[in-house]
């Protein structure tokens, strides 16, 4: 009986044309996801490289530049932009600091609209503004750019439930369902092989046709990623079929099940993430950045006024960078960056307050994202984009830190007023972006959680409640 169903209904997809209607929709709508999603990575990366070409060709005109110098000769340039001052050089000829998209990153656009892929940190910018830049999460994104990632958590749901919402309901309404009362099969069970077939071959397509648009669009994409982005889908995929199965064995019409199917999408896909994200704006809301710049402002006009004084504590604390006749070797540049270094720690609290509650947004997401399947399966694919809130977070503080790093390298040069030479040229500071790699595996334990609760919800779907249950006809 069990092959017989299995076959008729196989029959039945195919003589209505569901399989073949599937399997189009399926390829279009992933083939195009992919397509966009690449050619917002392609344009990513020609950004990054125009960068680095402008830096490139500015390093050799500071070499030539340098070079005249050296030999004496006379330059025609700006006296500002002279590349032997340390403050030319860190101001004018900064580096590219990138962010290199991942292999899968055309899968889940995340963040990646919303924030710039490089930087180019100078010696004297306010490098610390970026602390209180805020990255949205990207469940806050309810419509965000048609990539692979919107496709699976929107939209394939939506097909779900167009090709499992009356499985029961269809035939209870056309009459065939009571010549089956004969067959030795419970319901229960029936309608579980229906739904079964039906989740084999949305995953049997889902899957040939992610494998296919990641092996085509994805450059050196392990395996690793492949199975780990394979394994979301198909979970997510289980709990919708697992949902469908649950609505079907009410065996009401096919328009309520399709309402109530619905009403579900509506409620895991948009309610709870809104939800979610605005209960955490109310427990957690940002200060106002109007009076922190403000404040910002306020605090750089007063360390104006007393430049020479900051000057004097900063080379108190400093002596290695003492000038030996300061009286008449002091320059704006000198007092420019100790007054900076001031204002920098004058408003760190405030910095550190932004970033305490944008932490405290964020951790609030992740304790509540297992209520909602469609935010673990955004999340998830985020991370194995490389576009996720971790990742962007990580590639900001790794800039910070470049920052402070080339600021550092061109200080001395300028407190001890030494010029800056082509020979010093190859000790400048080059950034390397290290990717993000996730070791938190609270994800993975939420999708096999998904996938329990979805297994469990079956088993006690097939479980009869009564005598009557166990016959085809109720």
């Amino acid at each position: 009986m069990y092959k017989y169903n299995f076959v008729y209904e196989l029959k039945v997809l195919v003589r209505n044309g569901w399989i073949q209607l599937l399997s189009l929709l399926l390829l279009g709508l992933f083939c195009f996801a992919a397509f966009n999603g690449n050619q917002k990575v392609e344009k990513r990366k020609l950004d990054i490289q125009a960068a680095k070409d402008e830096v490139r060709e500015s390093d050799q005109d500071m070499l030539m530049l340098l070079d005249s110098i050296e030999k004496g000769m006379e330059v025609s340039a700006s006296r500002w932009t002279i590349p032997s001052s340390p403050t030319a050089v860190g101001n004018y000829h900064p580096r590219v600091a990138a962010m290199s998209p991942k292999p899968l990153a055309f899968m889940a656009t995340g963040q990646s609209d919303l924030f710039t892929h490089y930087v180019k940190p100078t010696m004297t910018g306010d490098d610390f503004t970026l602390n209180f830049t805020e990255i949205t999460n990207p469940v806050q994104q309810l419509f965000g750019s048609f990539d692979l990632s919107f496709v699976i958590v929107y939209l394939l749901p939506l097909i779900i439930i167009a090709f499992s919402y009356n499985v029961l309901s269809a035939e209870r309404e056309s009459g065939s369902l009571k010549l089956l009362a004969s067959q030795p099969i419970s319901l229960r069970k029936w309608v579980f092989q229906k739904i079964s077939l039906r989740f084999f071959w949305v995953a049997l397509l889902t899957g040939v046709i992610l494998i296919l648009t990641v092996m085509f669009f994805g450059n050196r994409t392990n395996l690793k990623d492949l199975f780990s982005v394979l394994g979301i889908a198909i979970a997510y995929m289980l709990f919708w079929f697992t949902l469908a199965f649950l609505v079907n064995l009410r065996t009401g019409s096919s328009s309520k099940n399709a309402i109530v199917l619905l009403g579900l999408w509506v409620v895991f896909v948009l309610l709870v993430p809104s939800v979610l994200n605005q209960l955490g704006s109310t427990l957690y809301p940002m200060p106002s950045r109007t009076l922190m710049i403000n404040e910002m402002r306020i605090l750089k006009a007063e360390t104006v006024k007393r430049q020479d004084e900051i000057l004097d504590n900063f080379l108190r604390d400093h002596p290695e960078y003492a000038i030996n006749d300061p009286n008449q070797s002091r320059k704006f540049y000198h007092r420019y960056v100790a007054a900076q270094k001031l204002v920098k720690e004058e408003l760190e609290p405030v910095v550190n307050k932004f970033e305490e509650q944008l932490q405290k947004q964020q951790a609030w997401i992740s304790q509540l994202r297992w209520i909602s399947p469609a935010i673990v399966t955004q999340q998830s694919l985020s991370a194995n984009a490389g576009t996720s809130t971790a990742d962007y977070e990580s590639y900001r503080g790794q800039v910070i830190e470049f920052a402070e790093l080339w600021r550092a390298h061109l200080v001395p040069f300028l407190y001890n007023n030494q010029s800056f030479t082509s020979g010093d040229y190859a000790d400048l500071p080059a950034f390397v972006y290290q990717p993000l790699e996730s070791k938190d595996n609270s994800l993975s334990w939420l999708i096999l959680m998904m996938i329990s609760i979805a297994l469990g919800a079956i088993v006690v779907g097939l479980r009869p409640r009564s005598k009557s249950s166990t016959s085809i006809v109720t």
